[in-house]
């Protein structure tokens, strides 16, 4: 079966930083080069919204304006697993972190969850003023 695991998660200060993980297993993943990974957030009482992408292709990455300069997304494909790197953390960050990921996914799908298939369970990432 296709899994996706976050991990990294934690409470931390304003100002402070912390690195998500994403480790994707299972024979889906077998080929995971040809997936399209993306960070997603939602918060209490807010819909799930997009963070950061990665392609599948060439490596490109996407951010949501609120990150840039922020936040960074990577891949390490033969680890099957994709990153998070958060700095200058706000309160505003404060979030249950969404791992998903989709096969031969169009840049232009990236930003919309309901593309993605697969995805984590979460990780619940706390900010304090």
């Amino acid at each position: 079966q296709a899994q996706l695991v976050e991990s990294g998660g934690g409470l931390v200060q304003a100002g402070d930083s912390l690195r998500l993980s994403c480790a994707a297993s299972g024979r889906t993943f077998s080929t995971f080069s040809n997936y399209a990974m993306a960070w997603f957030r939602q918060a209490p009482g807010k819909e799930r919204e997009f963070v950061a992408a990665v392609a599948w292709i060439g490596d490109s990455t996407y951010y949501a304006d609120f990150v840039k300069g922020r936040f960074t997304i990577s891949r390490d494909n033969a680890k099957n697993t994709v990153y998070l790197q958060m700095n200058s953390l706000e309160p505003g960050d404060t979030a249950v972190y969404y791992c998903a990921a989709e096969r031969f996914l169009l840049h232009r799908s990236y930003y919309e969850a309901n593309e993605y298939g697969y995805w984590g369970q979460g990780t619940q990432v706390t900010v304090s003023s």
